[in-house]
């Protein structure tokens, strides 16, 4: 019997109906000669410290450093899992072989090589490598099954990264807390996680301590067009003060015109962090959201694997593109015009030497109804798919030289001759005109112009978003904007784009990080992590990229698993050292949490409220609180202004206060107590600044006011107005009058709506 085991029940599921077992068992299908089983993901784990010693249980510096000479894995606690590998394990027992259907990837690899191990399977065992579900992917994969020991490499790649991240997780984490942690609070660190927060924590006190510097602008405004002095900005007022003084006293006049044509390529096809960056960009969707989404296009086989991080396609993708292309029906329109044509192939998509074991996202020509989350990211997936075999965008790119006597300016702008893969992302209900467009400028042309010489601010760095984030994550905190460099530096990105959206995620649970609408900011208890972490290794994006770096060479067999593990442990070793010997303890709690930027706006209302008005009557004092009554700080000395919490049988709020210093008065109150009388008013100072109730003007309502609101059915009710619809308020007692907003718009044919109008429609009807 073949014994077929895949990551999850539903991909089992595809697999099995593929291969023709059809016959549902408990844990497994069968038929066919096949038995296809699954794991829920991870259901063997690398063994927990107590498992190794005993006495590890106890979080105690005198156990550290924890360093296992050999790491063994067990099966999870969890019923299920235990009751699923019994399964697995007894169906092994009967396998002739066994084909790993896991996901084709490193995580993939171990989930199911952990599992063989944990099982003692000793036969036989082929691997499925595939890049989507569809049926023909699942067939060609079972006709070139490959031998297991293919993806040693891959495994031992996988085995290092968990051994690695369990020394530095679980020994910091347990250092850290115990000696810094304050009441009952665990102070996670990570290998990936730590550094990563490190960049937040760095970027938020770069613009906290950023010192703008005043720079100056010479600028002028000709036919509309906005020109900049050539040689850009002026760090010393007079220097530019002496140009704009000659700028002004002469016309302008255009030196020289330059049109440079040129090609703007389509945009790259999409690797996972890609994806996760543009859907953040765009839709707002986190990471984690992006992953889960485009996880599940895979598994209703409409997009390939994704959990990749190369933009590009091997060759032998090529000729199966026509087939996709023709089967995206519900892009007909996009692609007809490539449709018995020779399809564009160029470097900049297609290279094996930029392929390891998988390739950019694309659709896989098969279409089914989505949702609309999916189908946002599923339409971008295949509009950058199609788009990449049309025609360049062709364009235009101007220089414009002008001068005033003898300073120059220079503008820029850039025209559309032919759109190329533009079309593929044309709203056709945009009514924007592209950016940049210059009109015609002939050489030697003068005319008045109107000069500008502004003082301006550098500016602070903008605060992570998720998108941002994940591209210092991808290139281990450097900035980088071109696509070719960046895809040169992935190989020293930290963390893998499969892992880097729970990354995020396991800061937000820990409580180290916090949305602030689309940014991500540091809490006080990140901050404090941080700064209470002295080891610059345990922080370095730059270390945890070369140790990426080391374990993609693992993977590729030019590294060894031992070494990396053995200078893992050496680290660790130090570390704790290092800590130990620290004097000081940090007491680091995440009680009473907030973002660090409430720290500024608790500050900021100290200064707010009455106590930062001036006293109205004297305008020197300030206003104090006292037990019934606000006064003026100089009372007693040189004023007397006084104003009781209490008016006319009613408590006053100091914000209604506050607006009445500000503005004059208070907003209509009701609850005055006039004669007895239930008052409704504002409240005005008089000339002595003592309070003085106004009572609300009514206005008096006219008779066909009244008239125009009774219903014009039973005449008993009045019409009010609902959420959708007028109606009769005598409903309750049987009136079914009922008039909706979309008949008045009927009958209104186009007229502007108006209160007269409506009442007119009402009782006519």
């Amino acid at each position: 019997m073949k014994v077929c085991i895949a990551e999850k029940p539903s991909v089992a599921r595809e697999i099995a109906s593929v291969l023709g077992a059809t016959t549902k068992r408990d844990g497994y299908y069968e038929g066919n000669g096949y038995a296809v089983t699954y794991t829920f993901g991870h259901l063997c784990t690398l063994k927990e410290p107590s498992d190794y010693k005993p006495y590890w249980k106890s979080w105690d510096l005198n156990n550290l450093p924890m360093l296992p000479e050999r790491f063994e894995t067990k099966v999870s606690k969890d019923a299920g899992i235990k009751k699923q590998f019994k399964i697995v394990k007894s169906l092994f027992d009967r396998a002739d072989v066994v084909i790993n259907c896991g996901d084709a990837g490193q995580e993939g690899e171990l989930i199911q090589r952990w599992v063989l191990n944990q099982a003692g399977y000793k036969g036989k065992v082929e691997r499925l490598w595939i890049s989507s579900l569809t049926t023909e992917a699942i067939k060609e994969g079972f006709n070139n099954l490959k031998p297991s020991e293919d993806y040693d490499n891959l495994y031992y790649a996988g085995f290092s990264r968990a051994i690695g991240d369990w020394l530095l997780g679980m020994n910091a984490t347990r250092l850290y807390t115990v000696k810094h942690g304050g009441y009952k609070q665990v102070l996670s660190v990570g290998r990936v996680q730590t550094p990563t927060l490190a960049m937040l924590v760095n970027r938020f006190k770069e613009i906290e301590n950023f010192k703008p510097q005043p720079y100056w602008e010479l600028q002028t405004m000709y036919r509309d067009t906005l020109f900049s002095y050539e040689e850009g900005r002026f760090l010393k007022v007079e220097d530019g003060e002496k140009l704009a003084a000659i700028v002004k006293a002469h016309d302008f006049e255009i030196v020289s015109t330059t049109k440079k044509a040129g090609n703007e390529y389509a945009p790259k096809l999409f690797d996972l962090t890609g994806l996760q960056v543009y859907c953040n960009t765009k839709f707002g969707f986190s990471a984690d959201e992006t992953l889960k989404i485009v996880q599940k296009l895979y598994e209703q086989k409409v997009v390939t694997y994704p959990r990749v991080d190369t933009t590009f396609l091997p060759n032998d993708v090529y000729p199966k593109v026509p087939g996709i292309l023709k089967n995206l029906t519900n892009y007909a329109a996009l692609t007809a015009p490539l449709h018995g044509k020779k399809l564009k192939k160029t470097k900049k998509v297609f290279d094996d030497s930029k392929v390891t074991d998988h390739h950019a996202i694309i659709p896989t020509g098969q279409q089914i109804n989505l949702q609309y989350n999916q189908q946002q990211v599923y339409n971008i997936i295949v509009r950058r798919f199609i788009a990449v075999f049309y025609p360049d965008c062709k364009v235009s790119n101007t220089t414009v030289i002008g001068k005033a006597e003898k300073v120059k300016f220079k503008t820029t702008g850039k025209e559309i001759l032919e759109k190329g893969w533009r079309i593929v992302f044309e709203n056709p209900n945009s009514t924007s005109k592209e950016a940049g467009m210059l009109p015609t400028f002939e050489k030697g042309e003068k005319g008045p112009h109107e000069p500008s010489f502004l003082e301006k601010q550098t500016k602070p760095p903008n605060q992570y978003t998720e998108a941002s984030l994940l591209r210092a994550m991808e290139t281990a905190g450097k900035q980088v904007d071109d696509d070719e460099l960046r895809e040169i530096m992935k190989e020293n990105g930290i963390g893998r784009p499969s892992t880097r959206a729970n990354i995020i995620e396991t800061l937000f649970r820990r409580k180290y990080i916090k949305r602030n609408k689309k940014q991500v900011i540091p809490t006080v208890t990140g901050i404090q992590l941080i700064d209470t972490i002295t080891n610059e290794l345990l922080k370095s994006a730059e270390l945890t990229g070369k140790w990426e770096k080391q374990l993609k060479d693992i993977e590729k067999g030019t590294f060894s698993a031992g070494s990396f593990i053995k200078q893992m442990k050496q680290m660790v070793d130090r570390l704790v050292y290092e800590v130990r010997s620290e004097t000081k303890k940090a007491n680091i709690s995440s009680v009473n949490n907030k973002t660090a930027t409430a720290t500024k706006k608790k500050t900021v209302k100290k200064t707010s409220g009455i106590a930062s008005e001036k006293c109205p009557k004297c305008k020197n004092g300030s206003v104090l609180k006292g037990k019934s009554a606000y006064g003026c700080s100089e009372y007693k000395k040189t004023c007397d202004f006084v104003i009781p919490f209490q008016f006319e049988g009613k408590t006053i709020s100091e914000k209604q206060f506050v607006r009445l210093f500000q503005k004059g008065s208070t907003v209509n109150l009701k609850g005055f107590k006039v004669d007895n009388v239930s008052t409704e008013g504002l409240v005005r100072f008089d000339e002595n600044f003592k309070l003085k109730l106004e009572p609300k003007k009514v206005k008096p309502e006219t008779k066909s006011t009244s008239e125009e609101n009774i219903c014009p059915k039973c005449n008993k009710g009045t019409i009010i107005k609902g959420k959708t619809a007028y109606g009769c308020s005598a409903y309750k007692e049987g009136c079914d009058f009922r008039f909706t907003y979309d008949s008045i718009r009927e009958k209104a044919n186009g007229q502007q709506l108006t209160k007269d109008l409506v009442f007119k429609i009402l009782r006519g009807n």
